[in-house]
């Protein structure tokens, strides 16, 4: 190796010494990134908690001009009392009506329930707008 070629290696940090030591941060931080994604993927995927409450709709059928009729669908644990909003929309997805129900606790973990709606204008469709437990 020249001088020059040495004197430049020194300037800018191309030492032997320099070399190891970016490889060794360059290692250290790839542990470190594994270690705290897997410990993430632990967290986030495995430890997470079900879904203590689910809905589906099932189904509507319009009965007038100013009433609908829901049929959806609630799993919940067994002794589980559960509060849903349900809503009727007409053509501009707006709505046109809305229902609280209060479902009682039952031994079943899945049931389907069916609602009718009073409406302001022709409802086009309804649907469960969100459930929760009470």
């Amino acid at each position: 190796m020249t001088s020059t070629q040495q004197s430049l290696d020194e300037r800018y940090g191309r030492t032997p010494g320099a070399e190891r030591r970016t490889r060794t941060l360059m290692i250290i931080a790839g542990v470190v990134f594994s270690i705290v994604f897997t410990a993430w993927v632990v967290w986030g995927g495995l430890s997470g908690t079900n879904a203590s409450l689910e809905t589906r709709e099932l189904g509507y059928s319009a009965v007038t001009d100013t009433s609908i009729d829901v049929r959806w669908e609630v799993s919940a644990a067994p002794g589980s009392e559960v509060t849903c909003a349900i809503q009727a929309l007409n053509e501009s997805f707006g709505i046109v009506g809305w229902r609280i129900v209060d479902l009682g606790a039952s031994d079943e973990r899945t049931r389907v329930f069916i609602e009718t709606i009073r409406t302001a204008e022709p409802p086009v469709t309804a649907l469960p707008y969100r459930c929760w437990l009470a």
